[in-house]
């Protein structure tokens, strides 16, 4: 890692296609900052619907591990199934833990109590395909985790700027 701070960095990733893509948003987060404060109160703060996992893996549920550095999943569209709720808690998870552990391994993040990673990540209901999806979670993942900790491209960024006047969204129909 370059030693310069990434608390409050974010960023975002998309992976896969529908319906089994991914949409995440990231933040990372420093061990006793307020942006750490803030994400464990999100932590802390579950809802129906929304609840948010400590990522851990492990072959079955005594063998648990902790994923260092700590990443913290919350989903954006409620579980109100339980063909969804595994997609979310099974396929999703492994695929943010192995974007993790990639960042880890390519020397971006540490495998450390040190910084905190929070995944927002968003699912189509009408996912089906876990593989897909674990796939597309872990493409979206590394994306956004790249993006934060290395920051964006300044062409890139640059070119939004000077093409401001055209950009515009799926969700948008104008």
């Amino acid at each position: 890692m370059s030693g310069r701070s990434v608390d409050g960095r974010l960023s975002q990733g998309w992976g896969g296609t529908a319906p089994n893509g991914v949409h995440v948003n990231v933040v990372l987060a420093e061990r006793a900052s307020p942006t750490a404060a803030a994400l464990t109160t999100a932590f802390a703060a579950p809802r129906a619907g929304f609840t948010p996992i400590l990522v851990s893996l492990g072959p079955d549920q005594p063998s648990y591990e902790t994923l260092l550095p700590p990443t913290v999943m919350l989903n954006k569209v409620p579980v109100e199934d339980e063909r969804f709720g595994g997609l979310v808690a099974g396929a999703c998870q492994v695929g943010i833990a192995r974007a993790v552990l990639d960042t880890v391994a390519a020397g971006l993040l540490e495998a450390d109590q040190e910084t905190v990673v929070f995944v927002s990540l968003w699912l189509d209901t009408d996912a089906q395909d876990e593989q897909a999806v674990c796939a597309a979670a872990r493409e979206a993942t590394a994306a956004a985790l790249r993006e934060a900790v290395e920051g964006r491209d300044p062409d890139a960024a640059r070119a939004l700027v000077d093409g401001r006047e055209s950009v515009t969204h799926p969700f948008y129909g104008g």
